[in-house]
């Protein structure tokens, strides 16, 4: 075989390397779900600070939910896990307007001052958003009716 033929014949396999990847790529970018509507898929709320080193940690999706406890000074340390159901979902998100995620402002940090800090972490299909100390915002309602709902769940021996 002449070097040309050579050349050509990388050259060809290159391109339909090439090919076959980008074109991989694209059907990868099709499955996305293009879901015209936001919605809610997961809540965190996290608790932590103070002089004993305190912390309480919940994490809800939509079919479970996750929560700690304990302080870091003693070493105690509680853990609870539990399935939703699809109606308990609904009343969890039905506090927060994602029309109003964006304009809600944190506040400074108050650890520093021996306080505990409070952040919420709300993920929707579109975008994730996280608000530390959000209590002087005009849509914290949202967050405390979140948390009204949590007590209804979380067993009382963990509150």
């Amino acid at each position: 075989m002449s070097a040309v033929k050579i050349g050509d014949l990388k050259i060809f396999v290159s391109m339909f390397l090439l090919l076959i990847f980008f074109s991989c790529s694209e059907k990868a970018a099709d499955k996305k779900p293009d879901s015209k509507t936001e919605e809610i898929t997961f809540i965190g709320l996290s608790e932590i600070g103070g002089q004993l080193g305190f912390y309480r940690v919940i994490k809800v999706t939509k079919d479970s939910i996750h929560f700690e406890t304990g302080a870091t000074s003693t070493k105690k340390h509680k853990e609870w896990h539990s399935a939703i159901k699809q109606e308990t979902w609904k009343s969890i998100t039905s506090s927060f307007k994602i029309r109003n995620l964006d304009s809600i402002e944190s506040s400074p940090s108050i650890q520093p001052i021996d306080g505990i800090d409070e952040s919420f972490q709300i993920k929707t299909n579109k975008k994730s958003h996280v608000y530390v100390n959000a209590h002087n915002d005009i849509h914290y309602n949202q967050f405390a009716r979140f948390k009204q709902e949590l007590l209804k769940i979380i067993p009382q021996e963990y509150q």
